[in-house]
């Protein structure tokens, strides 16, 4: 993140009006919730598990996997298999 002079970006009297909140110090202006990203679209996170999540409920249905088997394989609980190969 870069930083940026206020009074070379915002308009006068704009500038005057905030100065009457903050003097000193520094103020993060977020991006509009439109713009923001979901939790792990920049990383690949997201795609990963629900990959992951994808074969787990494949392995469940088709090769009857046990819902401990499948726990220990991937290293979740007991309890995330169930929601995961549960969930529509």
């Amino acid at each position: 993140m870069k930083y940026v002079r206020a009074d070379s970006i915002f308009p006068l009297e704009l500038l005057v009006e905030m100065q009457k909140y903050i003097s000193d110090g520094l103020v993060y202006i977020p991006k509009p919730k439109s713009v923001r990203k979901k939790w792990g679209e920049l990383s690949g996170e997201k795609n990963r598990i629900e990959a992951r999540n994808r074969e787990i409920k494949a392995q469940f249905r088709d090769s009857n996997r046990s819902i401990e088997a499948l726990a220990g394989e991937y290293h979740l609980s007991v309890e995330t298999i169930k929601n995961i190969v549960y969930r529509r």
